[in-house]
């Protein structure tokens, strides 16, 4: 607020200096003025009288000559005064206007109401650089998470966009550059409430300022980049501390995954759905050969893994004038580019241009010549999904729609990313296990995963681990109904986070220890009933030993007076 008022006080000095000058005259000249009461003795107004009059008079009110009728001089000193103060309220008032309008001025007001509102955010929050395609949809699945919003976009039409847009908590938005750090702390980076920083910008090295800034401002912060460019991934990389999503480079990793370790693909896409849907069949893209049209960052991506995975493939750069290597031809989306690069004993054609209605064209195109080939479309405005329907294709790359995925898969439960990591490192023997315990444990529908933290700070944990009990706490404990020790809760344990140690699928009688972290794949009414490990004392005594302890102080006391008295009476 104070630069604000800074700002009025510099662009209004001038009309201000102007109407006092006015008025100090306008007042000093009709206080100077002689005139007469109505017995015709001799009469001045004094200054009180003569601000009041000019302060009617100047602003058009009018009461009339008071208190007595006014001489020819005062009536001549109030025409001259008249004008002067029209002139002078006609240079304020368009000072004004002008300021009103003026660019900065507006920018600086929207600031401080913007940095007035994150600062009274008192529910948790992200704040996302970029309201593009991908930050707009992003917004949109937070909100309906329950999380509150800090938006920044530096383009004015984007921003207006998503401050109309139909949100359950209307996000905080302000036209600014996330690079600049004051713009991170007045959108309240500071504040415990802030969960994480989202760099979504269309630049990549405004996503890695962005994400660096963030990580200096406040290190344990939780940071996310979307980077393409391998030197600012490397850069963010060598910096540490951020999450990097390359949206060319997850969906390149999955085609390489369905060809080398397709049930790797299939459980990472089943745990991922949306909740309730059935366990995904492989994609079964076939091995080649593979034709791309339009080598830049995407087709790279996908080249990189097919060499990988040593599958043949031929591209078309059609905005290059001389091939870059011998296995890509300079050449427009043409027919007898296509055929010259083998689209007719082709398996699997990427229309993966920077143009939507040039990648319908190249997919129409390849299946008049080969009727048989797998299609890969890439999608790039959200506005021209029907044209991209129209493509027919049997895999489709949204990069909107990935971005919103690997985010929330980072945001929801951050050891579920690791698990993910570890299972890709497994291939497909590792991932067959996992699909098959959870199908065991809960069915066809996809399920919930959750992070169960062995936090002794917790009422339920800290009994669980410091009092005695014939055996130690182990897994399997914490998958009996809290309820009915007799039922199983529907939940598997898939990861075992220890001192030293990381478990893929750990067996039921694994020990645990203070401050291990468990990965749970299940239904959402076994995640409701294990919170009662954590937050009532009780529950893991009744887990153990069949018998429930008294509730509530009376009766606790009740019972240690009767254990104290068996006591006594054995010695």
């Amino acid at each position: 607020m104070s630069e604000v008022l800074y700002i009025i006080l510099r662009r209004l000095r001038a009309p201000l200096i102007t109407l006092i000058v006015v008025y100090a005259i306008s007042v000093l000249g009709l206080a100077l003025m002689p005139g007469s009461d109505p017995a015709g003795n001799p009469w001045r107004l004094g200054f009180f009288h003569a601000f009041y009059v000019m302060s009617y008079t100047a602003t058009t009110i009018g009461f009339g000559e008071l208190p007595f009728p006014y001489s020819d001089a005062q009536r001549a000193w109030l025409i001259l005064s008249i004008y002067l103060s029209v002139i002078g309220w006609t240079y304020a008032l368009g000072s004004i206007f002008a300021l009103t309008t003026d660019p900065t001025f507006r920018s600086t007001v929207a600031r401080s109401i913007f940095r007035w509102r994150a600062i009274r955010l008192t529910d948790p929050f992200f704040i996302v650089c970029g309201c593009g395609q991908s930050g707009a949809a992003l917004a949109h699945a937070l909100d309906r998470m329950g999380y509150r919003l800090v938006l920044l976009d530096v383009r004015p039409d984007r921003a207006a966009r998503i401050a109309i847009a139909e949100f359950t908590m209307p996000p905080v938005v302000l036209v600014a550059d996330a690079r600049n750090p004051e713009v991170l702390s007045d959108a309240g980076i500071h504040k415990p409430e802030c969960k994480g920083v989202i760099a979504l910008t269309k630049l990549d090295s405004a996503n890695q300022t962005i994400s660096i800034g963030a990580k200096v401002l406040r290190n344990e912060m939780l940071v996310i980049a979307r980077v393409k460019d391998s030197v600012e991934s490397n850069n963010l990389s060598a910096f540490g501390g951020v999450h990097i999503i390359n949206p060319f480079r997850v969906l390149a990793t999955n085609i390489g995954l369905d060809i080398a370790a397709p049930e790797v693909l299939r459980l990472e896409d089943w745990l991922t759905g949306a909740p309730g849907s059935p366990c995904p069949s492989r994609v079964n893209v076939p091995k080649g050969p593979w034709v791309l049209v339009g080598y830049g960052r995407f087709g790279q991506s996908i080249t990189e893994i097919l060499d990988e995975a040593h599958v043949d493939w031929r591209a078309i750069d059609p905005g290059a004038s001389v091939a870059r290597e011998a296995r890509v031809l300079a050449a427009d989306n043409t027919e007898s580019a296509l055929r010259a690069a083998g689209i007719l004993k082709a398996g699997v054609v990427v229309a993966g241009t920077d143009s939507d209605t040039v990648n319908l064209g190249v997919t129409t195109l390849a299946r008049r010549l080969n009727p048989d080939i797998f299609v890969v479309v890439r999608q790039n405005d959200a506005a021209d999904r029907v044209l991209i329907d129209a493509a027919r294709s049997n895999l489709r790359f949204v990069q909107s729609d990935l971005i919103v995925r690997e985010c929330l898969q980072i945001l929801k439960t951050p050891l579920f990313g690791d698990f993910i990591t570890r299972i890709r490192a497994g291939g497909s023997t590792q991932a067959s296990k996992t699909i098959e315990l959870i199908m065991a444990t809960v069915g066809n529908a996809s399920p919930r995963n959750w992070e169960f933290r062995c936090d002794t700070l917790q009422p339920g944990m800290f009994g669980a681990f410091f009092q005695t009990y014939e055996e130690p706490l182990q897994i399997r404990h914490l998958l009996v109904d809290p309820a009915d020790r007799d039922r199983t809760l529907s939940a598997a344990a898939v990861y075992l986070v220890s001192r030293g140690q990381n478990l893929i699928l750990p067996p039921p009688d694994t020990e645990l220890k203070p401050g291990d972290r468990l990965l749970f794949i299940g239904r959402e009414r076994a995640r409701i009933r294990q919170l009662r490990f954590l937050y009532e004392p009780g529950v893991f005594d009744y887990v153990r030993t069949g018998l429930q302890p008294p509730q509530g102080w009376l009766f606790r006391k009740l019972q240690s007076m009767r254990t104290a008295r068996l006591k006594s009476a054995g010695h």
